[in-house]
């Protein structure tokens, strides 16, 4: 009997073990009590294989056969991809690296949840098969946005930024159907092969020393605009001390003017004064002749009244003449008279001399000469 009880309490408790085990796998599969979706997800309520509800984040409880409630991540998903070989317009291979992120549809877009899971439900829900996806479209981005570019375009300069935002504008054209959305995206390398790396360093090369060319010639020309500056400010300098020289020399030469002016002024003034002086000297000169000439006149006016009686009276001329000769002839005078056209002859000693005419012959007949 009491073997019989235990057979049955096991059995029982067997049979209860199995009945929570077998719910336990229905309610897995079929039922759920009690599920969350978090503040970053999207809950999809689904019941006998269709989506019924596209719950926001919250805690929800539901029971019944075949009923499930899958969820998944609207947070952002970094992607990034690259691809090593991507044809420019003028025919450059480069690679190209495009990250950024991507996000699945919010509530905004819950209308289009349903159908979006039916066919994209991996994507998602798995990480990995998005990225796979947003590999294939960059790849497809990447294409049609370098292929359109000329190579410098592509990888020089703020020309990069134009790539980027293609990139950007023909991912979310890709994306779209898929109720995908793409942000924050950049091109953060393009990688070059090893020919068209020595060819754009042997440009970049040319460049700086063009550059360099160009900066040398700015510097020789700096220079010379800055000797040429010192110069002019020497020359300024010297153009002013010349200036200076030769504005205190003209003030030097109008003080001189100035002087020489005063100096004339005072010689014309002393000059005046002498003019005044011999003025007054040649009056009393003229006055002194005059004076002199009447003194002269008187002292004269008796040989002038004799030479005026003899000029009138020939023969009281001549009267005078012979009295003069006759007082001049001293005894001791010798006269010789001779005819005319005769030389006299002296006789000294032994000797005889001629004598020779000294003068024109006298109007007498005989000629007087004197011995010593």
């Amino acid at each position: 009997m009491k073997a019989t009880k235990v057979l049955t309490s096991g059995f029982f408790i067997l049979l209860v073990f199995f009945g929570v085990l077998f719910l336990f796998i229905l309610g897995r599969q079929h039922i759920y009590l009690f599920a969350q979706v978090k503040e970053d997800q999207i809950g999809v309520k689904i019941r006998g294989g269709k989506i019924v509800e596209i719950l926001p984040p919250g805690v929800y409880s539901d029971a019944g056969l075949f009923v499930r409630l899958d969820r998944y991540s609207t947070q952002e998903y970094k992607f990034s991809s690259a691809d090593p070989e991507v044809i420019t317009l003028d025919n450059q291979r480069i690679g190209v690296t495009v990250s950024g992120s991507v996000f699945r549809p919010t509530l905004a877009d819950a209308n289009r949840v349903p159908d979006l899971w039916i066919q994209y439900k991996q994507l998602y829900t798995d990480d990995s098969v998005l990225q796979r996806k947003m590999d294939d479209l960059s790849f497809q981005a990447m294409k049609v946005c370098v292929g359109d570019r000329p190579f410098q375009d592509s990888v020089i300069g703020s020309d990069r930024d134009a790539l980027r935002n293609c990139i950007d504008d023909e991912l979310n054209k890709l994306v779209e159907p898929f109720g995908l959305s793409v942000a924050n995206v950049v091109v953060p390398n393009v990688t070059l092969s090893a020919e068209v790396q020595a060819k754009l360093d042997a440009i970049t090369q040319s460049r700086l020393d063009t550059e360099k060319a160009q900066q040398d010639e700015k510097k020789a020309v700096a220079e010379g605009l800055a000797q040429r500056a010192a110069r002019e400010a020497q020359i300024r300098v010297e153009q002013s001390s010349k200036q200076e020289e030769a504005r205190q020399q003209t003030i030097l030469a109008a003080l001189e003017e100035e002087r020489l002016r005063a100096q004339r002024a005072v010689i014309e003034a002393q000059k005046a004064n002498d003019l005044i002086t011999a003025q007054r000297d040649l009056e009393i000169t003229r006055v002194q002749a005059e004076v002199a000439q009447e003194r002269a006149r008187a002292d004269l006016a008796q040989q002038i009244a004799l030479a005026q009686i003899y000029s009138e009276n020939e023969n009281y001329l001549l009267f005078q003449m012979a009295l003069v000769n006759s007082q001049a002839i001293q005894p001791t005078d010798k006269l010789i008279f001779t005819p005319e056209g005769v030389f006299p002859s002296l006789v000294f000693g032994n000797n005889v001399l001629p004598t020779l005419p000294v003068g024109p012959p006298a109007p007498e007949t005989g000629t007087q000469e004197t011995t010593p």
